[in-house]
């Protein structure tokens, strides 16, 4: 059997998820809706997926989307606010 692609990032609006499957494993970015802005909670990447850049694809598509909706975010979850203090382009996103 060979190794499955990386998947694509789903946006899961019913449990106010963003989710990424890996074979068997899955990483989340979870958040709540307050108005117009996306308050991103926690995000859970498997340590078997960590090195893999998992989160960092996890938390771009997040955002990204959070762009297209005209949303404002804040990174409450200390990974996402790494990742935006690392990619400037985010920033004008922060409430």
């Amino acid at each position: 059997m060979q190794a499955q692609p990386m998947e694509r990032v789903t946006h899961n609006k019913a449990e106010a998820e963003f989710e990424l499957a890996i074979g068997r494993h899955r990483a989340v970015a979870a958040y709540q809706m307050e108005g117009n802005t996306i308050v991103f909670t926690h995000t859970i990447v498997p340590e078997a997926t960590a090195a893999r850049g998992v989160g960092a694809k996890l938390v771009r598509a997040a955002l990204d989307s959070a762009r297209d909706r005209g949303l404002k975010v804040i990174p409450q979850c200390p990974f996402v606010a790494a990742f935006i203090a690392k990619h400037p382009e985010y920033r004008a996103l922060l409430r």
